[in-house]
């Protein structure tokens, strides 16, 4: 995220618009009915932003619906002139008679996904990852999909070995006003609560058998 825009100030602009902030993105949903239809109003979406698009838009087209993600391509994060964009998107969105909201689908919000693997030395297996997945390097340590399809996949450090956890674990990226609705629903389908001391930033929650995923927001995170 750019410097001189805060997770508060980003997601405080863009959430009355149907959009929300997730994982350094600004994502939304725009419900059809038809594969052919998502297809028409990405392409009405994108002719009216013009060359923006290319380097802070990516687009999503299913037979449900258009998803949205906003941010700097290059930078992998919301910058100030993103804001604008998305609010030029819901414009365009309205204009066209159809609506712009925080849904991926029928069934959930929108979303992002993360994979996460401790790592004793992660010089010595990160290679071995990038290789594998076809992925390129990220900011950080984490690695990506060129193709922006897959999960973004980081290394968590680990002082001493812990054979009795799982060394790999799902973070799941949601809307802030998702999220605690969402941790009910696991816990209440059989998860455990592992900890909640760094809520609303993430909540840790373990199957019936001990493997571990993370529920995470943009909120605790800013210094």
């Amino acid at each position: 995220m750019s410097e001189t825009v805060s997770h508060h100030a980003v997601s405080a602009a863009v959430t009355d618009l149907g959009w929300r902030y997730v994982l350094d993105g600004l994502r939304a949903g725009v419900p059809v009915e038809s594969l052919r239809a998502a297809t028409d109003v990405a392409a009405r979406i994108v002719a009216g932003l013009g060359a923006e698009t290319d380097e802070h838009v990516v687009v999503d087209c299913r037979p449900g619906g258009v998803i949205f993600t906003v941010r700097s391509r290059r930078t992998g994060s919301v910058e100030p002139g993103d804001l604008d964009l998305a609010r030029r998107i819901s414009e365009l969105v309205t204009g066209l008679g159809l609506r712009i909201t925080a849904d991926a689908g029928p069934s959930r919000s929108v979303q992002a996904l993360e994979i996460a693997i401790d790592a004793l030395d992660t010089a010595a297996i990160r290679p071995f990852w990038r290789e594998v997945l076809g992925y390129t390097d990220g900011a950080g340590d984490a690695l990506v999909d060129p193709a922006e399809q897959g999960p973004a996949v980081w290394f968590q450090r680990m002082t001493a070995p812990r054979p009795q956890r799982n060394r790999v674990h799902l973070d799941i990226s949601v809307p802030h006003d998702e999220a605690p609705g969402r941790v009910e629903r696991a816990l209440a389908a059989g998860g455990v609560l592992r900890s909640d001391r760094f809520a609303p930033a993430f909540w840790v929650l373990a199957d019936a058998e001990g493997n571990e995923a993370c529920v995470s927001t943009w909120q605790g995170r800013d210094p």
